[in-house]
């Protein structure tokens, strides 16, 4: 028998501040994540705005890691951004090799999604949108949100509880797709040579 081949693949997840990143990667990760997070000090109180997320007490100040392996031969590596403004720096480095990103959305602070959208957007990166279901409920239509957003009819808007793994799994299976069609999309096109 011959050895199987692996696929390792680098998917970002981005959003903004307190949206929910480090839970998604955490819920779905089959390795303990890495995680750099530092629990939040009267230093940024006038930094960051958790009006609408109060019991937030930590934040992450670099990146989230994690590993799944969705197959014996698949192995997705996820790294989550930091959220805040001050950290965007490091974005850069974070998207450098990946397939494509997760944007995770908080529809009580939509306007805050906008900055991650366009990061990708001017990247030619694909990347899902997900509303993160933080109680379980989807208070806005997945339409509305994309209308709102004024999100391209081509780019999957989806919905899932961050703290689910079968969720958050099929989030990815999704994203995995996503970056595929636009993979075979972009090498069918006609040279202009």
């Amino acid at each position: 028998m011959a050895p199987s081949t692996v696929t390792s693949v680098k998917i970002v997840v981005a959003g903004s501040f307190g949206v929910g990143k480090t839970t998604f990667v955490g819920a779905v990760s089959d390795i303990r994540p890495l995680t750099t997070e530092a629990i939040m000090t009267a230093a940024s109180i006038d930094v960051d705005d958790i009006d609408r997320i109060p019991l937030k007490e930590t934040t992450t100040v670099a990146m989230d890691f994690g590993r799944v392996e969705l197959d014996d031969d698949l192995l997705l590596y996820l790294f989550g951004t930091p959220g805040q403004e001050r950290f965007w720096f490091m974005w850069d480095s974070l998207v450098r090799g990946c397939i494509g990103a997760v944007v995770l959305v908080d529809t009580r602070r939509l306007a805050e999604s906008f900055t991650s959208i366009d990061f990708f957007d001017n990247r030619q990166i694909p990347y899902v949108v997900v509303v993160n279901t933080f109680d379980g409920i989807l208070h806005h239509s997945l339409d509305s949100v994309r209308t709102a957003m004024a999100i391209d009819p081509a780019v999957p808007i989806l919905s899932c509880d961050a703290r689910r793994r079968g969720e958050v799994t099929q989030v990815l299976l999704r994203m995995l797709e996503f970056a595929i069609s636009q993979s075979e999309e972009v090498s069918t096109e006609p040279s202009l040579a």
